[in-house]
């Protein structure tokens, strides 16, 4: 078997994986709700990555890079914030009726990204992977299930519970 030289492997590793730095630590932050966090994670998903470069056969290198920072996120939250993995959806807080917003209210876009910021982080993390994937590093359906592990029409059924939620929680925020 072919096996590649340091300088050659650290080569093809740049090239293959550093482009995908930003949505990883994207994915990290949305899933560990936490910037220091989600950078330890990325350090120890890369770490893995180059470890294990080897094993790569091509393909999809952001989903492939991806589903070890996803693997990495969970891995730390189990180990470091046994809580957060068993977040339960509250039906009687969700289940209320999307108040129509304000057409005429009118948020400065920090403001509003930041808000929409944390709405996001009170999803579960299931649902926080899955909308960051799709809605802020723009995945395919195929990818986000190649990358999470899971069959299309499950992404599918997560990003519209995920969607609802979110509707939901940004509705009460706006008409508070």
């Amino acid at each position: 078997m072919f096996r590649l030289t340091e300088p050659t492997r650290l080569t093809e590793f740049e090239r293959t994986v550093l482009p995908h730095l930003d949505a990883a630590y994207n994915l990290a932050r949305f899933i560990m709700r936490n910037d220091q966090d989600a950078e330890d994670v990325v350090q120890e998903a890369s770490l893995r990555a180059f470890r294990f470069f080897e094993n790569f056969r091509g393909g999809n290198s952001r989903a492939w890079f991806l589903s070890i920072v996803r693997n990495t996120s969970f891995t730390a939250l189990k180990r470091n914030r046994t809580d957060e993995a068993n977040v339960v959806f509250d039906e009687e807080l969700h289940a209320s009726q999307t108040p129509t917003l304000d057409a005429g209210v009118a948020l400065d876009h920090a403001q509003d990204r930041q808000t929409v910021r944390a709405a996001i982080e009170q999803l579960s993390p299931e649902f926080r992977e899955a909308i960051t994937l799709r809605e802020l590093e723009g995945c395919s359906y195929k990818e986000i299930a190649d990358v999470v592990g899971i069959p299309v029409g499950t992404v599918m059924s997560r990003l519209a519970r995920a969607r609802r939620q979110l509707q939901l929680i940004l509705s009460q925020t706006y008409t508070k």
